[in-house]
């Protein structure tokens, strides 16, 4: 007891300090002026300095497809009047298809006040300004707000070397006004600028950030090439015509502001390599918990795993091991230990493929073997011979596989029963895992191997405890005839299970790969037919019966079709829905429409359980309808690296996913279980 109340109070300090820090400024700010005492009739410049946190940002004046730039309100006394702010340049930075104009780095925003030439001498000039301004990580938005002072008074105007030099070095990263008009033009979906820039000037990776809105679209990637004394960009038009006011970036800290006038692009020239604006990961330590939390989350997450109808089969075949050991203390441990290890084996195993394969440039998530048509053919294979076993259609001695983990030896097949209910689980992404999956792919590498094996022991957690709390394990019920009966009972969800791999199979390839799968189970029963049989007579018929296994894994692997590609044979998912694109999600919030953004796989079993009990509805269909609510779907089933991004972009490693973008304000992730008033109540609210 007073281990659990020590455990509560820690965890209460730690949500404390997690608090205190929340309202802590991640991007502070200070207003500095150039000196203290401006001359009656002067210009005096003041600096709202900025210095982010690792792994935040501020925004420029146009922040892009989300964010939002400095709001001032000035309080001034009679004489003084203010000039629109100055503003560094900024960087390109896309997150989850929406572009942000950003500063990661220490900034000046730089703003001129000017004095009336009737100020006198020695009269005091209290300034007051209430400043709001927004503060992100790559996951995380927190407003930031804060009331600054300046207590001036007029003087001479005199300023200090150090101010000067200060003031100076900040004034260099604000942009230059070209002297010369800019050429746009548009043609189709194609925005062209033409920009006036000696061939003989140096350029080092130019990016522009537009001023004016509904013009260009943020998001889209832009080219560039120089033609003579022309640098000419090119990207994606947002449907609304005009000319374009905005900022070209022609190096590190360096732009010029640039208007534009209909006219005549110059053709050909030599392309210019442009600035990139890839999507970022938060760093480790800002955004993600520590990792105590995370791999708390790892193990209650597979521990919830057992609740979840996707692992429902493979914890019957472990009902059978406990049951057969009954009072047994030093068998259910064993048996318990067995399991487990092939749990944690299983779930390290399918992590370091993972990472590999990430490590490569591979944009894959958790469950990503259920992608590979192969992977699932031979899943479907063996849940065929699993299911025959569990009918008592035949006995293999020695593998312990299906229903001989009610008969010896069993520690083996608990060991295979572990690795079977670890691959057939991880379709699944419950409560807490969800979080601490989705950080495995931003931690070094010998941590998130650490969150694969806690998932997995907690997947095998309720075993362990029955194994070695007598008081659980008394509650079992002894071996008897009714052991037989559940062991056939159990026959039924694992032969479903075989039934939803080769529908998965046909989802995956077509109907090429639903005959081969079909095939490939009329082969694996005449095989195993004949093996009951032989297995009396024959002394090598378990053998055969393995290699037959083998060769119709191997051969219908060789004969599957291709995958199909991501739009082939899919049916809407949602009435109207539309298929997840980043660009469209961003041109649809730049718009001002509601969205709901939901991602999906036809593995997993939560999330089809989702779609049938809250979304694919009659009432949330109407709720949308009347709201104006536009519905994407982002279908995982098969490999999809833009979703894949997607996901680790929001912590997620995996499906489901449920986001609700509202017309005004930040995005909402809803729960991975939904119900109709979840979603009614986002939606509504």
């Amino acid at each position: 007891m007073q281990r659990l109340l020590r455990l509560l109070l820690l965890c209460l300090a730690l949500l404390t300090a997690q608090a205190s820090l929340a309202q802590e400024l991640n991007v502070p700010g200070r207003l500095v002026a150039e000196t203290d005492a401006p001359a009656p009739g002067s210009r005096l410049t003041v600096a709202f300095h900025f210095a982010p946190k690792p792994g935040w940002h501020g925004y420029w004046e146009n922040p892009g497809d989300a964010g939002l730039g400095l709001q001032l309100e000035w309080r001034l006394p009679a004489g003084v009047t203010v000039d629109k702010p100055r503003f560094p340049v900024p960087k390109p930075l896309l997150i989850g298809g929406l572009m942000n104009h950003v500063y990661e780095e220490p900034h000046a925003i730089l703003v001129d006040l000017k004095f009336a030439p009737t100020l006198k001498t020695g009269s005091a000039i209290p300034v007051e300004v209430e400043a709001n301004w927004l503060a992100c990580t790559d996951m995380i938005c927190v407003p930031q707000q804060d009331r600054f002072e300046l207590q001036l008074v007029v003087g001479n105007g005199a300023i200090r070397a150090e101010q000067r030099r200060q003031f100076d070095q900040w004034r260099s990263a604000l942009p230059v006004p070209l002297d010369r008009n800019a050429r746009y033009a548009i043609s189709g979906k194609r925005f062209a600028i033409a920009i006036p820039y000696p061939a003989s000037a140096p350029l080092d990776r130019p990016y522009f950030f537009a001023l004016t809105t509904d013009r260009i679209r943020y998001a889209a990637p832009q080219t560039a090439r120089r033609v003579g004394d022309w640098l000419v960009i090119e990207t994606e038009a947002s449907g609304q015509t005009g000319p374009v006011e905005g900022l070209l970036r022609i190096g590190d800290g360096q732009g010029l502001l640039i208007r534009t006038a209909a006219g005549a692009i110059p053709k050909g020239g030599n392309s210019v390599a442009v600035l990139s604006a890839d999507s970022k990961l938060a760093p480790v330590g800002s955004a993600l918990p520590a990792l105590p939390w995370l791999l708390l989350g790892a193990l209650v997450g597979g521990l919830l795993l057992n609740l979840m109808p996707c692992v429902f089969p493979i914890l019957g075949l472990k009902a059978l091991a406990l049951a057969k050991a009954g009072g047994d203390e030093r068998e259910a441990q064993r048996d318990a230990l067995a399991y487990t290890a092939g749990v944690v084996l299983s779930c390290l195993a399918l992590g370091a493929v993972m990472l590999s394969l990430r490590a490569v440039g591979q944009e894959v998530g958790w469950a990503f073997q259920l992608q590979e048509p192969a992977v699932v053919f031979g899943l479907l294979v063996l849940m065929v011979a699993v299911t025959a076993n569990l009918a008592g259609l035949f006995e293999l001695p020695g593998l312990a596989i299906g229903g001989t983990l009610t008969r010896q030896p069993g520690i083996s097949g608990s060991f295979w029963t572990g690795i079977l209910a670890a691959l057939v689980a991880t379709p699944c992404t419950g409560p807490f895992m969800a979080a601490a999956m989705g950080a495995a792919i931003l931690l070094p590498t010998a941590e998130a191997m650490l969150l694969f094996a806690c998932l997995g022991i907690g997947i095998a957690l309720p075993f362990l405890l029955i194994a070695y709390i007598p008081q659980m394990r008394a509650m079992l019920p002894r071996p008897g005839v009714w052991l037989e009966r559940f062991r056939r009972l159990m026959a039924i969800p694992m032969g479903l299970t075989a039934l939803a791999l080769l529908w998965l199979l046909s989802r995956l390839t077509g109907p090429g790969g639903l005959l081969i799968g079909c095939i490939a189970i009329g082969a694996m029963l005449l095989f195993i037919l004949g093996y009951r049989t032989v297995q009396g007579q024959f002394r090598k018929a378990p053998l055969a019966l393995l290699i037959a296994a083998a060769v119709v894994i191997a051969t219908g692997v060789q004969l599957l079709p291709k995958t199909l590609d991501a739009d082939g044979q899919r049916e809407a998912a949602f009435p109207g829905a539309l298929p997840f694109d980043a660009g469209k999600l961003a041109e649809l919030r730049t718009k001002g429409a509601p969205v709901f953004l939901y991602f999906t796989a036809d593995w997993c079993v939560t999330c089809k359980v989702n779609e049938a009990a809250a979304i694919n509805r009659d009432d949330t269909i109407r709720l949308f309808r009347e709201k104006g609510v536009k519905v994407m779907v982002g279908d995982f089933t098969r490999r999809d690296a833009a979703i894949a991004r997607f996901l680790s972009e929001h912590g997620r490693s995996g499906v489901p996913l449920y986001l609700f973008y509202p017309a005004q304000g930040q995005v909402r992730e809803l729960p991975q279980i939904l119900t109709p008033d979840i979603i009614a109540e986002a939606v509504e609210n």
